[in-house]
């Protein structure tokens, strides 16, 4: 048995593995179905909410991951899904004695989908006035939206527990097999395979989407030794011609059904890429600072997802935003204190509060203009770049207009970063054009 590497992930807390139920084998099997059937039960018991089995064999569409890696659409991502595509193509790469991958589902969603599909079919209506998304957690002024799975704890922790704990519930119980267990730390395709195990289709959103429970669902794996007999795959595209996903994506990121394009995508410019954001993107990240939901959120089949009490997935403090005016003051060691444990911490520091300050100038909060002033100073380019960007979004807007405009005025005399200095007369440049044509709009607050 292979567990998962504490060097990959940190382990599990005393408190949540206590309440793990104790593997406990079955003195013996006569048929690799009573196997299997077992190994459903178990994977039960440990808190998976649904579980299918596929064969090992080469992802059915590894040829059209090829071709989306040729197009350029894996963007920062791209070079280590390169580097490991020769190995994501053949399961045992990952266990050589696999025989059998156990496709393991887990439920995250810990609010209801608000989304009505009947409203959506304009990327006007992904958005509302306030910046808030379509079936997102309710938010307000000033605060940060957050991908619903990224809300709690860590998800590899726990997953990785329950898998531990399946793999030795499965050497007891098949003397002498191996098994490894897989949550996003090896070259599996996660998606095809759950496919192939019958836990959903691949929607046109790229995501795994089950009938009975939408796409709110983490998936993880068992590679295992023991041949089980494999389930069907759901040959059935249940899409049909919604497009809802589709239109809905804030920034076109979805070039063709079923075809993501990551240099794009919400989920991967908050997170996976901490460099400026391109400007033709900024306005489509609303409030969004890590992650997205977008596509999820607008389509049919998560209007009844199952919603879990699941500590570990529950919003820390009891709030799925973050307020954006704390997000630009941390430093490096506030942002490892408050974000510890957290799937946030991927993002780092600078990614984080250059992603708030996008999501200030999309929504202006007159009580964060202080935080967001004193951003120009940040000591890292990208946030200071962000801001600049945030203050002139405030100045088209007429929000505190004038106390912008002498703000980012004063940077100019002092900034040496070549970007962040364009960023900065960019700024000015835009109010200057557009004073030229009368006010703007309303002057609010501060005046200093």
């Amino acid at each position: 048995m292979t567990r998962e590497r504490p060097d990959q992930f940190p382990q599990g807390t005393p408190e949540r593995d206590a309440q793990l139920p104790t593997a406990a084998a079955p003195d013996g099997f006569a048929h690799p179905a009573e196997i299997a059937h077992a190994v459903r039960k178990q994977a039960q018991t440990l808190g998976f909410a649904r579980c299918g089995i596929a064969p090992v064999t080469t992802p059915p569409r590894q040829e059209a991951f090829a071709t989306w890696l040729q197009n350029g659409f894996a963007g920062p991502m791209a070079t280590w899904l390169s580097r490991h595509e020769s190995l994501r193509a053949d399961p045992r790469m990952v266990l050589s004695e696999a025989r059998s991958i156990v496709m393991l589902a887990t439920d995250y969603s810990t609010w209801p989908c608000f989304a009505d599909r009947h409203a959506v079919g304009a990327k006007s209506s992904s958005l509302s006035a306030a910046g808030q998304p379509a079936g997102g957690a309710p938010a307000t002024l000033g605060r940060g939206h957050v991908a619903r799975y990224a809300v709690g704890d860590d998800y590899h922790d726990l997953l990785r527990e329950r898998l531990n704990r399946l793999a030795d519930w499965l050497t007891v119980a098949v003397p002498g097999s191996t098994s490894r267990g897989v949550v996003d730390s090896a070259p599996l395709a996660e998606r095809d395979f759950g496919w192939l195990a019958g836990l959903g289709w691949i929607g046109k959103n790229t995501m795994l989407i089950s009938p009975q429970s939408g796409s709110f669902f983490f998936l993880s794996a068992l590679l295992t030794s023991v041949e089980l007999p494999a389930d069907m795959p759901l040959e059935v595209d249940h899409c049909g011609t919604c497009t809802a996903c589709l239109d809905a994506c804030p920034t076109d990121a979805f070039p063709e059904p079923r075809v993501l394009d990551a240099t794009k995508c919400i989920a991967t410019l908050t997170i996976e890429d901490r460099g400026p954001v391109p400007a033709e993107l900024r306005d489509g990240l609303g409030s969004w600072v890590f992650g997205c939901d977008v596509c999820q959120d607008v389509c049919p089949w998560n209007r009844h997802a199952p919603l879990v009490e699941e500590r570990a997935f529950m919003a820390r403090d009891g709030e799925p935003t973050l307020p954006l005016a704390d997000l630009l003051t941390l430093d490096p060691q506030g942002f490892r204190e408050r974000f510890r444990g957290s799937p946030i911490l991927r993002a780092k520091r600078h990614g984080l509060a250059r992603s708030a300050a996008i999501a200030l100038g999309n929504t202006p909060d007159p009580e964060a203009a202080e935080a967001l002033a004193a951003a120009l100073a940040d000591p890292e380019p990208v946030v200071r770049g962000a801001a600049a960007w945030a203050l002139g979004r405030w100045i088209r807007k007429g929000v505190s207009a004038d106390w912008a405009r002498r703000k980012l005025a004063a940077r100019l005399t002092c900034e040496t970063e070549p970007e962040v200095c364009a960023e900065l007369q960019e700024a000015v440049r835009t109010q200057e054009a557009e004073n030229d044509m009368g006010p703007s709009g309303p002057s609010e607050r501060p005046t200093t």
